[in-house]
C-alpha cells in the first residue's frame, strides 16, 4: 500500500507489525506513545527517530524507514525505556530484531553499523562475550582509522574501562549450541 508524507509516497507494508511482533516477542501494538522511553533516553538527542518514533514506524508498517534510520544502530540497550514502559514493551528488543532485520536486507545502513554489528555478533559466537579492546582493534583496522579516538582510547585504558586481557564464559559450547538453536528454528532474521 502506498500513502503519500512529507517525502512523498511512502510504501506501508501492512503484514511489517506482525512480523516484527513474532521474531521479538514484545507487544508492539499497546504502545500508545506515551514518550516515557523517550524522555529516559540517554541517546535519544543522535537518534534520527525517537524511541516511541521507532515503534510508530513499525506500527504504520514503515519498513523502508525503519530499516534505514540510524535510531536502530545507535540503541545502547541500556533497558532504561523498558523499565519505563507502562506497557512492558521492551525496546531494546525491538532494536535487536530491527537491526538483524536490516542486515538480511541488505539494504544501506548508517555508516558502519553493518560492519560493526558483524564483528560484535561474531566475537559473541566465538568467544561467549565481546572483549572491546579486541572488538576495537578489528573495528579500526577494518574502518582504516587507526589513529581515530586515539586520546579517548588512552583515557578508557588508564581507567581500566578497556580491559586488554579477554574474557570467556565458562561453556562457550552452550553459546554455541544457542546460535545453532536460533538457526535451526523458523526464525526468519537470526543473529548474524
Amino acid at each position: 500500500m502506498r500513502v503519500l508524507a512529507e517525502e512523498g509516497a511512502v510504501e506501508m507494508d501492512l503484514g511489517f507489525l506482525a512480523e516484527v511482533r513474532e521474531q521479538c516477542l514484545q507487544p508492539i501494538e499497546r504502545c500508545f506513545h506515551c514518550q516515557k522511553c523517550t524522555s529516559g533516553c540517554y541517546l535519544s538527542e543522535y537518534f534520527d527517530y525517537a524511541p516511541n518514533q521507532v515503534i510508530r514506524l513499525v506500527q504504520f508498517g514503515l519498513r523502508e524507514q525503519v530499516l534505514k534510520s540510524a535510531s536502530i544502530w545507535l540503541c545502547a540497550a541500556c533497558q532504561t525505556c523498558a523499565v519505563r514502559c507502562p506497557n512492558g514493551i521492551s525496546i531494546p528488543e525491538v532494536m535487536d530484531v530491527l537491526r538483524n532485520m536490516a542486515v538480511a536486507a541488505k539494504g544501506p545502513v548508517a555508516g558502519n553499523a553493518r560492519l560493526f554489528h558483524g564483528l560484535f555478533v561474531g566475537d559473541i559466537r566465538r568467544r561467549g562475550r565481546v572483549n572491546e579492546a579486541l572488538l576495537l582493534a578489528w573495528y579500526k583496522m577494518r574502518t582504516r582509522q587507526l589513529l581515530a579516538d586515539l586520546k579517548e582510547g588512552m583515557i578508557l585504558l588508564r581507567k581500566g574501562k578497556l580491559p586488554l586481557v579477554p574474557s570467556r564464559v565458562k561453556d562457550r559450547k552452550e553459546v554455541r549450541r544457542i546460535f545453532r538453536r536460533l538457526e535451526e528454528t523458523k526464525r526468519r532474521y537470526i543473529i548474524r
